[in-house]
């Protein structure tokens, strides 16, 4: 029998949609108009940026990603394309590729990532008290945990 959200459930599991959808919408188009990247850009020359050599293995990329293996690929195809990223055949296991971050990835990420960071600032870090940034950490952190261990045993 399912056992229905109570109104304030409801209330919190309807803002924290809410909220992401806003928040992407927001962030996108700021990156969109500013620096011509979508956020999926952003976010897979950001993992590219801060990994060991700017390269990470596609299977790793989606995992910190939490992607779908299709979405992935075409989002490194588009971004491969436009020269963003860069296919090179996995060292270590030849069934597997790496992707890195080309010249024009570094200079994408460069460029976007303080006018993102600000906007980031404003539309969340700047509404809250110190307090409550580390309430937010403790809150996802358990959540996302608890959401893997949940999809991981079944």
């Amino acid at each position: 029998m399912t056992t229905w959200l109570t109104t304030e459930e409801q209330q919190a599991w309807r803002g924290l949609v809410n909220l992401t959808a806003r928040l992407q919408c927001v962030l996108g188009r700021q990156l969109q108009d500013e620096h011509g990247i979508s956020l999926a850009d952003y976010e897979v020359l950001g993992r590219l940026h801060d990994a060991p050599d700017h390269r990470l293995r596609v299977r790793d990329l989606g995992a910190s990603l939490a992607w779908e293996q299709s979405r992935l690929s075409h989002q490194l195809a588009r971004m491969q394309r436009r020269g963003l990223v860069e296919r090179e055949e996995c060292e270590t296991d030849r069934r597997g590729s790496t992707f890195r971050l080309t010249p024009a990835g570094r200079t994408a990420i460069a460029q976007a990532a303080p006018s993102h960071v600000e906007a980031v600032r404003r539309l969340v870090f700047d509404a809250l008290s110190p307090d409550q940034v580390t309430q937010l950490a403790e809150l996802t952190g358990g959540l996302l945990t608890h959401l893997h261990d949940s999809v991981r045993t079944g």
